[in-house]
């Protein structure tokens, strides 16, 4: 189906590439780290350049660390959304976020996508998403509670679990009010997983993408890259493009990353594999 997110309009089988832009101090990837407003703004510039379609905000460290509650959360995402909003016209805004009270004020800013990585532990982020009209994440972590780590999670078949879940969700976000051509579903890699899980997915996520919903993965230096690879996040490009060829000749759709130009030529070069981008330049055995 065809994605509408702000301006812009995705078709089936078009690839998108969603920058990170943290404005977390403790971001587990120090280099993705955007310390004040400025750093953010140039690093939306660098992703816009190196081709990115997506800016997705983020104000929380995903997994433990100092608490953050929404009103420092807002602080750090808030400037950076108006910002981006202003100078950015036509790129479309995503915010990382599981509180519905953040959730309202980047999108009167003009954010439009919530990132919702914690599969609706806020039960009003819903609601406030069928009553703008931006577009939702909905993801799979197992269950757990927002910023909390797997601890021997086991599932019978985590990929049929991931499945029932977030198209459940999607279904339900619809019937509630959410546009069917706004959402997007996330397998959520490493949330409520183990490395096994996270490589299990990527390898049959074309069973997900059957399921009929565009699929957004979020692999970027992740840590079932780095166990499987043994590398700190600073060593893990290569694992992660790897990952990102693989989900994205699968069918996943929107590309979560903290390297948009390197995983732009990567999702370019599958396209043009697969016959649905012609090579930029062709001259080989032609002139």
């Amino acid at each position: 189906m065809t994605l509408t997110l702000g301006r812009r309009r995705f078709e089936t089988g078009e690839f998108a590439v969603m920058a990170i832009v943290n404005r977390t101090p403790d971001s587990f990837y120090a280099s993705g780290r955007s310390v004040d407003v400025a750093d953010a703004l140039d690093a939306v510039a660098r992703a816009v350049d190196g081709g990115a379609d997506i800016i997705d905000v983020g104000g929380v460290r995903a997994g433990y660390g100092p608490a953050v509650d929404a009103a420092e959360e807002l602080g750090r995402v808030l400037p950076v959304v108006e910002a981006v909003r202003d100078r950015f016209p036509d790129v479309v805004i995503s915010v990382d976020t599981w509180r519905h009270e953040v959730a309202r004020d980047v999108i009167r800013a003009g954010a439009d996508l919530i990132n919702d990585t914690w599969a609706g532990a806020d039960q009003r982020l819903v609601p406030l998403a069928a009553e703008t009209g931006v577009g939702l994440v909905c993801s799979h972590t197992g269950g757990l509670p927002p910023r909390t780590d797997p601890h021997r999670v086991a599932y019978e078949d985590v990929v049929a679990d991931v499945i029932a879940t977030v198209t459940s969700a999607a279904e339900a976000a619809v019937a509630r009010g959410v546009r069917r051509d706004g959402i997007v579903v996330d397998p959520t890699h490493d949330f409520g997983k183990n490395t096994w899980h996270s490589l299990e997915l990527t390898r049959r996520l074309d069973e997900l993408v059957a399921a009929g919903w565009p699929v957004l993965v979020a692999l970027s230096r992740k840590d079932f890259i780095g166990e499987t690879l043994d590398l700190p996040a600073d060593e893990r490009l290569s694992g992660t493009l790897a990952a990102t060829a693989i989900s994205a000749w699968h069918g996943a759709q929107v590309f979560r990353t903290h390297d948009p130009r390197e995983t732009r030529e990567v999702l370019d070069m599958v396209a043009s594999i697969r016959g649905t981008r012609p090579p930029a330049v062709a001259r080989r055995g032609l002139a």
